[in-house]
């Protein structure tokens, strides 16, 4: 028994040390490409755009509508949110990132906008402050980010 347990703990110390075979693709490289594939669906997911198209709603209030653009981006954050650990600690922070200025977006211009504003009117703000500053959304950034990163693993 004795002998089988030092056995056992020899191969995990060789396969510890020993180093992969450069020819042979490593295991995760499916799992890490998957991982970038979705991360960039949800940079696309998350852009104010595309949130604002497919959750706007007629005749809902500016905090209501507030309320449920943030909690989707943060929604479609957490359900991708496993994804971290097959991608760069650079391209993690910058979907991160990416997360916490929408919503910061979103929760600034609310702040300017008079408490009986509509849905609608948040909506049209933040659509007419992306059109005129188009620097202020990085979605597009973080797309390229994570789209070469992809890609150099490919190579």
């Amino acid at each position: 028994m004795a002998y089988l347990f030092w056995k056992q703990r020899q191969q995990a110390k060789r396969s510890i040390t020993e180093k992969p075979n450069a020819a042979d693709p490593p295991k995760t490289l499916p799992l890490q490409l998957q991982a970038y594939e979705r991360l960039i669906l949800l940079v696309d997911r998350i852009a104010l755009p595309n949130v604002i198209s497919r959750e706007n709603q007629s005749g809902i209030g500016l905090k209501d509508m507030q309320f449920l653009l943030v909690n989707v981006i943060k929604q479609e954050f957490e359900h991708n949110v496993t994804q971290q650990i097959y991608v760069s600690n650079e391209a993690w922070e910058a979907v991160r990132n990416l997360k916490e200025q929408n919503i910061h977006i979103i929760n600034q211009v609310a702040s300017f906008l008079p408490p009986e504003a509509t849905g609608t009117e948040l909506n049209k703000n933040l659509l007419e402050m992306i059109m005129n500053n188009p620097k202020v959304s990085l979605h597009n950034v973080v797309s390229e980010v994570l789209s070469y990163e992809a890609k150099k693993l490919m190579s």
